[in-house]
């Protein structure tokens, strides 16, 4: 059986997270969709997710192609591997040969874990939306200092 692994903050969820989980599925038989905890994100990205981690558990659970939304709380992947046990770890093509991409395969290769790219969408991510967002309040605030 193959056990998919897709990780992610799924923070401001958008059509690019559906995306990596709609082809994640296409290429296993049980997915699970590991959501970075807010302590993990600030931790590995400095940054806080608008969205708590139980909405966005919520949210990824609720996407019928994703069999198992789970909180993902240590910062190594081959520890989550250790706990889960899946046979594929998707990820955005983004990772792909960077230096942490070329880690991940080494220690997933180890232990017999395919990694699996599929296509990042350009169009949309949560650092965008997250700019939008900070460029709307800052006009409103602006608009509120000039009444």
């Amino acid at each position: 059986m193959r056990v998919g692994y897709a990780a992610g903050a799924y923070d401001l969820f958008h059509i690019g997270h559906l995306n990596l989980l709609r082809h994640a599925k296409s290429q296993c038989d049980y997915l699970i969709a590991g959501v970075v905890s807010d302590e993990m994100l600030l931790l590995t990205k400095g940054t806080a997710p608008v969205i708590p981690l139980a909405e966005r558990l919520e949210i990824v659970q609720s996407i019928s192609f994703v069999d198992e939304a789970r909180a993902e709380t240590v910062p190594d992947k081959l520890d989550t591997w250790r706990q889960v046990r899946f046979t594929h770890f998707f990820k955005g093509d983004d990772w792909r040969d960077t230096p942490k991409g070329r880690r991940l395969e080494r220690q997933f290769a180890e232990v017999g874990v395919e990694v699996v790219y599929f296509p990042y969408t350009m169009s949309t991510s949560s650092t965008v939306l997250r700019r939008a967002l900070a460029a709307i309040s800052a006009g409103g605030e602006r608009e509120s200092a000039t009444r």
